[in-house]
């Protein structure tokens, strides 16, 4: 009977310095948590945001040279038309660059616009083949990445992550919609003339639809 209440006597002593000993164990660690953590002042060289990929930014510095070198290889319509019925491929080596699902040109017109709907126009260009339509998305939403990948100057691999490269065609988009679209008339383009410099990639042959970088209604 003296041996059991022994036993039964020392059971809490040892319970409470188990309590103890975990509760040391969990102090020491949240001191150390304390001392591992550096408090950053935002927009410090530490903080992690400054080097993050802004797309807007992007889009404002790179769409100006992107434009200009789509205005340097642009071929005027018919000529493209001629050289992708003779040869698609060589056509597409020739004046394109390599797209997911088909070269991507750029090309200029002049021609008169048709109907439109949702943003998107026809236009009547002399000299294209019969069947061959052309139309131009005006906006105010712009579909595509043909203007991110028209030069070959961008690619994947200058970005961190897909969400970023998505962005940046997204960006460049957007510029368009800014410079060369804020000021149009959509009400009023049907049955004018305009002049166009743009990108377009081919899926179909037969249509052409084209992202403007450049657009003057006579």
């Amino acid at each position: 009977m003296g041996a059991q209440l022994e036993i039964s006597a020392r059971r809490p002593f040892r319970l409470r310095t188990s309590a103890c000993v975990w509760t040391a164990v969990l102090l020491l660690l949240c001191v150390a948590m304390v001392l591992d953590t550096k408090a950053v002042r935002i927009g410090s060289p530490e903080d992690a945001r400054v080097d993050a990929f802004s797309a807007e930014a992007y889009g404002k510095k790179a769409f100006a040279p992107i434009r200009a070198l789509i205005e340097k290889a642009a071929v005027d319509a018919p000529m493209l038309a001629q050289a992708l019925a003779v040869d698609k491929a060589a056509a597409g080596e020739t004046y394109g660059k390599p797209g997911s699902v088909g070269p991507i040109f750029p090309v200029r017109f002049t021609g008169t616009v048709g109907e439109g709907r949702a943003g998107i126009f026809t236009v009547v260009v002399d000299g294209l083949p019969q069947g061959l339509q052309l139309r131009v998305q005006t906006g105010p939403a712009l579909n595509g990445t043909e203007v991110r990948d028209a030069t070959g100057t961008v690619a994947f691999g200058q970005f961190t992550n897909q969400i970023d490269y998505q962005d940046a065609g997204s960006a460049l988009n957007n510029e368009v919609k800014a410079q060369v679209l804020g000021t149009l008339d959509r009400d009023t383009l049907t049955g004018k003339k305009v002049d166009v410099i743009g990108v377009f990639q081919l899926i179909n042959p037969s249509s052409w639809l084209v992202t403007p970088v450049r657009l003057g209604v006579q």
